[in-house]
């Protein structure tokens, strides 16, 4: 097994015990992105080649000089008997939409590639300070609008290591197909309606939305503010917390950073699940959307396969000592989507008005004779499809004269949402949660150009995971099995705020239970 391989758990206590080096552990990775990752996204890219789709394409930007002096620097620390950290030596990557100094920060748009951020985010720096070696950049959906990472100005977009012919979902996508890839342990990637957990479970990884303020969003560039949340994406539960552990915590710098104390995630990984109770939805059960021609929903169960792995997961756990509490109401969970829609649609126009060409980015070269033709021109030339999509929906439902109709009706569903969590949570209700055991994903991972293009169905890949994001909760999803096609299936968990230590101890519990299952060890196709 090469050290690329290795859980961060592991080539941590190697790295500190001097039994191998960080300079080995980053030169592992930097071998492997060469083996697997093809050529890095550009903005013209030109053909995609046969050969390109073979490839993951994870990476927009490697940063191996500084990466190397990183490595070099948790080297000599041990040598002088000095602690690194607690991830000293273990690569990682970040998602192009966090500023990291004296790097490209391009959010995978046009109109940012010439920007080189004069700061670093806190969420990675607090990574870099518990002795992590930042790698490189990787792809995303454009500003992470998107559900696929198809719509990165910055192609080839990636692919996912399981099936190259298959998204690796997103937004997301980078920092999950570079973990199961086995470029790097550890990635940092954004949640704003389940950007981290779809693609962990189309990638066959772990991946984690925190509560809401619980990693600090400076340095974050802005979807919608209300909803991102920065989270870690590892191999194994082990690895997420340790790197949670790193990142969480409140930040002068971030007014909406949360106050509360830090849990020690990692020490709760042993508690075990005996005593607490984890219910199962028929909401979360099936896929409900609106007919594009009667605006009736319509409603499709989840596969089968998907079904029988919940009820797995379920019987597990019980056998460890969980309570499962079955048919739990969550009826609002149908209209997180629309909500969705609406809100994130409306942030997102109003982030997007910095970019004007004028401060900082793309500013165009054609003559303009007012300042606002610079405006209209940059932002023609600099944004996609997707961007100038959500500027024209967010105005329109925010305008005066619908305002009412649209915006301040999915702000009250908003609150629905969260009312469904509340009472399944309420420790004096009848239901008395510890957890909401539920698929992550209504399907495994789409071929690449099936869905896009067509943003109402890609919408519809984060049905399950969009409403923890409304009502601010923590969401883990985790392998939880292969399709017969040897597609990755997962599980989420869903807990009330501040739970993240409660949902990695279930995590944990299930992957020991599930560590001698068969389809923990098949590896994605591109390692084969």
């Amino acid at each position: 097994m090469e050290l690329c391989d290795l859980p961060a758990h592991q080539l941590v206590l190697l790295i500190r015990q001097r039994e191998v080096s960080a300079v080995d552990a980053l030169e592992s990775s930097l071998k492997r992105i060469a083996e697997v990752d093809g050529r890095a996204g550009t903005l013209d890219a030109g053909e995609i080649t046969a050969e390109d789709r073979r490839k993951v394409h994870a990476f927009i930007t490697l940063s191996e000089e500084r990466a190397r002096a990183q490595a070099a620097e948790v080297d000599r620390r041990l040598a002088a008997g000095e602690d690194p950290g607690p991830l000293a030596g273990v690569p990682f990557s970040v998602k192009d939409i966090f500023c990291v100094k004296d790097t490209p920060s391009t959010a995978a748009s046009r109109i940012l590639a010439n920007f080189r951020a004069p700061y670093t985010a806190t969420s990675v720096q607090r990574l870099e300070n518990a002795g992590a070696v930042m790698v490189g950049k990787v792809n995303l959906d454009e500003f992470t609008y998107g559900s696929s990472n198809e719509s990165s100005a910055f192609q080839p977009s990636p692919r996912n290591p399981w099936d190259t012919s298959r998204v690796p979902g997103g937004s997301s996508g980078g920092s999950t197909a570079s973990v199961a890839a086995g470029e790097v342990a550890l990635s940092i990637g954004t949640d704003t309606a389940g950007s981290i957990r779809q693609p962990a479970g189309f990638c066959g990884v772990v991946g984690m939305k925190p509560t809401y303020g619980r990693v600090s969003r400076y340095g974050l560039i802005a979807f919608a503010s209300s909803l991102d949340c920065p989270g870690p994406v590892a191999r194994n539960v082990t690895d997420a917390a340790m790197m949670l552990q790193a990142m969480a915590g409140s930040d002068a710098k971030d007014s909406t950073a949360a106050t509360a104390p830090v849990d020690d995630y990692v020490a709760a990984l042993e508690r075990g699940v005996k005593g607490l109770r984890i219910g199962i939805s028929p909401d979360y059960m099936q896929i409900t959307f609106p007919d594009p021609e009667t605006g009736e929903f319509s409603v499709q169960p989840i596969p089968a396969e998907m079904n029988e792995m919940v009820r797995r997961a379920a019987q597990l756990l019980a056998d460890m000592g969980a309570e499962i509490i079955e048919d739990v109401p969550m009826p609002n969970t149908r209209y997180g989507i629309p909500a969705y829609f609406v809100i994130s649609r409306v942030e997102a126009a109003s982030n997007l008005h910095r970019y004007d060409g004028v401060k900082y980015g793309y500013s165009t070269r054609q003559p303009v004779h007012a300042l606002r033709d610079l405006y209209r021109q940059t932002r023609a030339e600099g944004f996609g499809p997707q961007p100038k999509l959500r500027i024209l929906m967010g105005m329109y439902v925010s305008a005066a004269q619908y305002s009412e109709q649209y915006y301040v009706r999915a702000l009250r569903v908003r609150s629905l949402i969260r009312r469904d969590f509340d009472a399944a949570f309420d420790p004096n209700g009848p239901y008395r949660l510890n957890a909401l055991l539920t698929p992550t994903t209504p399907t495994p991972a789409f071929e690449m150009g099936a869905v896009y293009g067509n943003s109402v169905l890609m919408q519809y890949a984060d049905q399950l995971t969009v409403p923890a994001n409304h009502a601010g909760i923590p969401g883990l999803s985790l392998p939880g099995g292969l399709t017969a096609d040897k597609l990755p299936l997962s599980l989420q968990l869903l807990g009330p705020d501040f739970s993240e230590a409660t949902l990695l101890n279930i995590g944990r519990a299930y992957e020991m239970a599930t560590e001698n299952d068969a389809w923990r060890s098949v590896r994605p196709a591109v390692l084969n």
